[in-house]
């Protein structure tokens, strides 16, 4: 796989060319089609999903998310939904991507195989392309913390994006990954790791999926080709790494954190995270108008107020 080696871009980039995939979506259980294509300065993430009514834009913006079981989900108004969004934001964004169109014909970006490893590798094939517009960093001027039950989410004013992300499973003990989710880094240590469950209540919950038809679909698609079955100390069919389950929830942390819409300046400390903890921390930071200031790199590659 190419490195793409980057500190912090000066300038937007986009996509070198469009790539497309197809899969099963985790929790529909129903196959879509996406096609990634290149987008202008200023344009963000945007997808587009087909409609009898014609094509719908709902931009990966946080004002658009909304809650859905064990995914992230986004949806302009009554419009239509669009879920399942966190492993291609996670690439994007990892890999300093800031303008692209995502079109999708279903409601559920393709699960592939449970992790961003594949969108990674499709990314880096087509290439980054920067352009001329200064790009805008979202600098954290103050901490701004989350906090709900056993969820304990921070985020502290920092030159660079760093994680600190833990979580205690059973038989396994806490689990820590520390690091920066830069081009270089994110296809090798956290892009690899996939989605993951405890076998005794993922099977169940996979049973009422596929055969409760009705409310918010989950797990309809799941299988051991996109799901990791935890068992015990182990995994069925083995773990990419030993401590894969954290790391896969640094991959969504990134993911989450995208829908701040430029890129964040600031170093996360997050406990127990989860898509609905993840959200409840970016909301806090985007509806705290001292917390955050817009930055962009100069030559000299010193950050300044934009």
């Amino acid at each position: 796989m190419p490195v793409i080696d980057l500190s912090l871009p000066r300038v937007e980039a986009t996509l070198g060319g469009a790539f497309e995939a197809s899969g099963i979506g985790l929790h529909t259980g129903r196959v879509s089609r996406l096609k990634a294509l290149p987008a202008p300065e200023g344009h963000g993430v945007r997808f587009v999903r087909a409609t009898k009514r014609g094509p719908a834009e709902v931009p990966a913006l946080w004002p658009n998310r909304r809650s859905r079981p064990l995914c992230t989900a986004l949806q302009v108004g009554d419009g239509p939904l669009v879920r399942t969004v966190e492993h291609l934001l996670a690439a994007l964004s990892a890999l300093a991507i800031d303008n692209a169109r995502i079109e999708l014909d279903g409601e559920e970006v393709p699960i592939l195989d449970g992790s961003a490893a594949p969108w990674c590798d499709r990314i880096l094939a087509v290439g980054r392309a920067e352009q001329a517009a200064p790009r805008r960093y979202l600098k954290v001027r103050k901490r701004v913390a989350y906090a709900e039950k056993a969820h304990r989410l921070r985020i502290d004013p920092a030159e660079r994006f760093e994680l600190e992300v833990a979580i205690t499973l059973s038989h396994f003990g806490q689990l820590k990954w520390i690091g920066r989710p830069t081009p270089d880094a994110f296809p090798r240590e956290l892009a690899p790791s996939r989605s993951f469950g405890r076998l005794k209540w993922a099977l169940p919950a996979k049973i009422l999926g596929v055969f409760l038809r009705f409310g918010e679909p989950v797990l309809r698609g799941a299988s051991p080709e996109n799901v990791v079955a935890l068992y015990g100390a182990g995994a069925i069919g083995g773990l990419r790494m030993p401590d894969e389950p954290v790391r896969h929830r640094a991959l969504d942390l990134v993911g989450d954190l995208a829908l701040a819409g430029h890129p964040l300046l600031g170093r996360v400390f997050a406990s127990r995270p989860g898509h609905d903890p993840n959200f409840g921390l970016l909301s806090a930071l985007m509806r705290d108008p001292e917390a955050t200031e817009l930055a962009t790199v100069g030559e000299d590659g010193a950050l300044r107020r934009a």
